[in-house]
């Protein structure tokens, strides 16, 4: 009995320590629960306690310096005596230094971000570049002019072309008459009647026939003249004697002998003067270049000289300036200057030039400013001037910056 009252004294004497919720060592671990039973040796049994703690409150982060810290060092300042003392916080122009340090650091580091961002951006700018330049389609190699003319010379001509202009190359007759031989049916490719002028042959593989004649495997060489054509020649590529292509008689004597193997060229000239006129003309047996030379939409300007009978005023040059219509198309010409006079002849000497290439369109200026022409010579066409040592009836083979030059204007 007396254990027993013990017990009970005890759990009433703990009551109000464990009513307290989340108690806590003072070693900082936990009061595990507590089973207190009081039981007595002599009874069979006795009241029980089944006591049980609640979950500790959270409690605040405890600082982390220790009472065994050492306390921070004191300032020393001087006061406004004079006289150092100790103070806990540093002295004002000491912050404002330390403000301003940090205010410089955190603009550096602004700075060095824009800069890394910058660096980035062309960085970006720089891979998307490349590979654009990658994808980019290949721009077709340049090639050198001497290689063009190998190709032009030897591969370009082997290629398949029309019928009408292989037999003008190969020196039949013009492309419009090779078309009438083709129409004709004198014509067989390959041992069968061909009468379709744009049917496609290879001169070096197909066999072409004219009137019986077998055309050459080879193609002659282009061949380019500039001529100083005569007065009373004509621009023909007949057998008149008085031709401009007859004047080559003497070269092609000896071709045979110069081009063992090769077919003569057939020459021709590119646009025409009439009979009285004399200087410059080319001629080739080039058919491209030649309309390419002498089509209207070429502009190439050309330039003669016009020797007058009688006087000219300043009212025949403004006539002549004002252009005149020719086949109902109003030309106009680019330049009229008076020329001085030359010792040997007192007659006046104008020169004009045009562009349009009309039929006696230099003829046609003077005639309607109400002059007379004496005589008329082509001195240029394009950038191109006649050699002044080409005797008249002469003619000279041109190189490839002189057809740069026909092609171009001053």
């Amino acid at each position: 009995m007396a254990l027993a009252a013990a017990g009970t004294a005890a759990a009433v004497s703990l009551r109000p320590l464990l009513s307290r919720p989340g108690c806590v060592l003072r070693c900082g671990r936990r009061l595990a629960p507590l089973l207190l039973r009081a039981a007595s040796s002599s009874t069979a049994s006795a009241p029980s306690f089944n006591i049980s703690f609640a979950e500790p409150t959270p409690t605040k982060k405890a600082s982390s310096r220790t009472s065994s810290e050492e306390p921070p060092v004191p300032w020393i300042v001087r006061g406004k005596d004079g006289k150092p003392g100790l103070q806990s916080s540093p002295p004002p122009d000491v912050l404002q230094a330390i403000a301003v340090a940090e205010a410089e650091a955190k603009k550096a580091a602004k700075k060095e971000s824009l800069r890394s961002k910058k660096g980035a951006l062309a960085a970006a700018s720089v891979s998307v570049k490349v590979k654009e330049r990658k994808a980019a389609p290949a721009a077709p190699p340049k090639f050198s002019k001497a290689a063009r003319r190998f190709y032009n010379e030897n591969i370009r001509e082997s290629e398949p072309q029309r019928l009408a202009k292989v037999l003008a190359a190969a020196g039949v007759a013009s492309r419009r008459t090779s078309e009438e031989l083709i129409f004709q049916g004198k014509v067989t490719v390959n041992g069968s009647v061909c009468t379709a002028p744009q049917t496609r042959v290879d001169i070096s593989k197909d066999s072409i026939y004219v009137n019986g004649n077998r055309i050459s495997k080879k193609l002659p060489p282009k061949l380019y003249f500039a001529v100083n054509k005569p007065k009373g020649y004509i621009c023909t590529c007949g057998e008149e004697s008085k031709s401009v292509v007859s004047l080559f008689n003497d070269y092609f004597k000896g071709w045979n002998k110069t081009q063992p193997g090769l077919p003569k060229p057939r020459l021709f000239t590119v646009g025409r003067l009439d009979v009285a006129t004399s200087g410059l003309i080319i001629v080739t047996n080039d058919g491209d270049f030649a309309q390419k030379l002498a089509h209207p939409s070429s502009n190439v300007t050309k330039e003669y000289v016009v020797t007058i009978n009688g006087a000219v005023h300043k009212k025949h040059l403004i006539a002549i300036s004002e252009g005149t219509k020719i086949d109902g198309v109003k030309c106009v010409p680019d330049l009229v200057e008076l020329l001085t006079a030359q010792s040997d002849t007192r007659k006046t000497r104008l020169r004009i030039v045009v562009h349009e290439g009309r039929n006696h369109e230099v003829r046609e200026l003077v005639k309607n400013a109400g002059l007379e022409v004496y005589a008329l010579k082509r001195v240029r066409i394009g950038r191109f001037r006649l050699p002044a040592d080409l005797g008249i009836g002469k003619f000279v083979e041109l190189k490839q910056t002189d057809i740069k030059a026909l092609e171009g204007n001053n």
